[in-house]
């Protein structure tokens, strides 16, 4: 290989200059986490100060995680609000996709409108989280400003003693509430990402498509959706991976713990609860452990199922 003389190895040692910032701060801040956080899974670490057990050995946070049916009703209410949220939202983001792509409508106003629909995307999910709160009155549920817009248009009856509603009480409100913030704040997202995808495909195969007499529906399903499998196993495997990292919301919406009956306590929700509100930083490390374990098998079988099966066969056929 050959040496780098004179002004080229000048270069080379700005570059490493230019590098270094970012390789320091990668290493501070995410690789030796991630290796503390596999150290720790493997101890008895507290924050509470109480001593090891005699009888610790290195497995048994994972033993315990296997058994713990919190740790898999976190799971379950994770995947409920995920599908609810996802499910419409990349629905939802298609249609409009593929009406707003359509150069034969000749729509005006479309990018004042991508701009408006990816304006929730730029909140902070906390503010977000807070001001749902505050509608629907986790605390003082009376005098929330949800139950005073009930009462002004005459929902609850004349004289009823009880005029109001504590939203908070009930679990599927209560998803479908954060699944419902969830897709406010990331369907523009989605529907930018699949818009950018559709202008990608060549005019010419809808042209041609045309030309053979396909109409708007026929060009959607055989041209535009089956070029978009790239761009929507990217959307599913990137919403799946931010599924399982859902915390702001859950937490901040009722009363830190995922009430009620721990309905929206999501897999991080649950392991930041463990580590720091019951003072077990080792099993709250293997609780991150295990999301990631779940999270790389999933992803797994999404790129599995959403390959294209055409391309598979002419592999196995030996066709170049």
């Amino acid at each position: 290989m050959r040496k780098p003389v004179g002004h080229e190895e000048k270069t080379n040692r700005y570059g490493y200059l230019f590098v270094a910032p970012f390789i320091i701060v990668f290493c501070i801040f995410n690789l030796w986490p991630t290796i503390n956080t596999f150290v720790l899974a493997f101890n008895n670490e507290r924050l509470d100060g109480r001593t090891i057990a005699e009888d610790f050995h290195k497995f048994d946070q994972f033993k315990r995680l296997v058994t713990d049916k919190y740790f898999w009703g976190a799971l379950k209410n994770t995947f409920i609000i995920w599908g609810f949220n996802f499910t419409p939202q990349l629905g939802i983001a298609l249609l409009l996709a593929i009406y707003l792509s359509d150069t034969r409508l000749k729509l005006v106003g479309k990018g004042l409108f991508r701009a408006m629909v990816y304006l929730p995307n730029l909140l902070t999910a906390a503010s977000v989280a807070i001001l749902f709160r505050y509608l629907f009155g986790e605390a003082g549920y009376e005098k929330a400003p949800a139950n005073q817009f009930l009462r002004a248009i005459g929902f609850f009856s004349e004289g009823a003693a009880n005029n109001s509603i504590n939203f908070f009480r009930s679990v599927p409100f209560t998803r479908g509430l954060v699944a419902f913030i969830q897709w406010w704040m990331w369907y523009g997202h989605t529907l930018i990402l699949l818009m950018a995808g559709i202008t990608s495909i060549p005019d010419s195969l809808y042209e041609s498509a045309v030309v053979d007499g396909a109409n708007s529906r026929q060009t959607s399903i055989y041209i535009t959706l089956p070029l978009l499998r790239p761009m929507m196993l990217f959307i599913l495997l990137t919403s799946m991976i931010g599924g399982m990292q859902m915390f702001e919301i859950p937490r901040l919406i009722t009363n830190l713990q995922g009430s009620p009956d721990y309905s929206i306590r999501t897999t991080v929700l649950y392991q930041y609860n463990s580590a720091f509100d019951f003072r077990n930083l080792s099993y709250g490390a293997a609780v991150s452990i295990g999301i990631f374990i779940v999270t790389i098998f999933l992803a797994f079988l999404i790129f599995f199922f959403m390959q294209d099966r055409s391309d598979l066969k002419k592999k196995k056929g030996g066709v170049q």
